[in-house]
């Protein structure tokens, strides 16, 4: 059999985003990196939550699971645990895993959960007509912030490896061969994998389109954090515009410390052969 091209892991469906949305540069990432990895679509599976973002599902030829607003790791999460043989992609966006979804977040992160998730960050609500989400800069006028955010925006990885992220990265969606280089990485990351990816808003942040992209700068393999509070400082003095690897630590997923958890508690059953001979005591007693 010939090898999976990009375009094999396109579904039948047509993206309905708006004209020169950064989420087809995500799109085009993602069927790049599940080519080079060669993953079986049978074996893969998207899931997300609510915005523009999280229609990926539909746009890929894999399982998919199109979620609530901010739920889309807890989906995660149950889909890993019931099927660990399955890779596990979240596509969302700022909204989703930020504010509502924020809660969600911190946990799967410091559970290390053997997850990929994306996180298409326009620093808006698009979907809903451009309210303020928690990465719009400071001072910005919104639908719902007139006068300006008196807000200032989340750091986003500054908080992923508080949270304890084993991979934290972020890319942009203008750059979608780089981009598959960094989903690709995550992916093969055991471990939480957090990839920012900074997706400009055509309609309610157009001005992004060329201020993100004339003030970049990038991490160099040779720079990238050895050790967490460092990156941490590299991540909180950056301004959201620096892209590449932050931070890469191999440690147990939440599934490796489950199954030696249980291992554990099944050796220290005495007395009894286990589970099956109690229940095969009572099947005898009713017979």
């Amino acid at each position: 059999m010939a090898p999976l091209q990009p375009k094999d892991y396109l579904s039948e469906q047509k993206p309905i985003w708006c004209p020169g949305c950064g989420d087809f540069g995500v799109l085009n990432a993602l069927t790049v990196a599940f080519a080079a990895l060669e993953l079986p679509p049978e074996k893969l599976a998207v899931i997300s939550g609510i915005g523009c973002s999280s229609r990926m599902p539909g746009y890929v030829h894999s399982y998919g699971f199109h979620g609530i607003h901010g739920r889309a790791l807890p989906i995660a999460t149950g889909l890993k645990l019931a099927r660990p043989d399955l890779t596990v992609i979240v596509t969302i966006g700022d909204g989703d895993a930020y504010s509502i979804g924020g809660n969600h977040f911190v946990h799967a992160v410091r559970r290390n959960l053997d997850l990929t998730c994306l996180i298409m960050d326009n620093r808006i609500y698009g979907m809903t007509r451009g309210q303020v989400s928690a990465t719009t800069p400071l001072g910005d006028r919104t639908s719902t912030t007139p006068y300006g955010s008196i807000e200032p925006p989340l750091a986003p990885l500054v908080l992923a490896l508080a949270a304890g992220a084993t991979f934290a990265a972020r890319g942009a969606s203008w750059e979608p061969k780089r981009l598959a280089a960094l989903i690709e990485q995550g992916i093969r990351h055991r471990g939480f994998s957090v990839i920012d990816v900074l997706s400009p808003c055509v309609i309610f942040r157009p001005e992004d389109r060329t201020d993100l992209r004339d003030h970049i700068t990038r991490i160099g393999e040779e720079h990238q954090a050895q050790d967490r509070f460092e990156a941490m400082r590299e991540a909180a003095a950056d301004d959201g515009r620096r892209l590449g690897i932050f931070y890469v630590e191999a440690r147990s997923t939440y599934w490796d410390d489950w199954q030696a958890t249980t291992r554990a508690a099944k050796s220290q059953m005495v007395g009894i052969a286990g589970l099956d001979a109690i229940v095969a005591r009572y099947v005898r007693r009713e017979t």
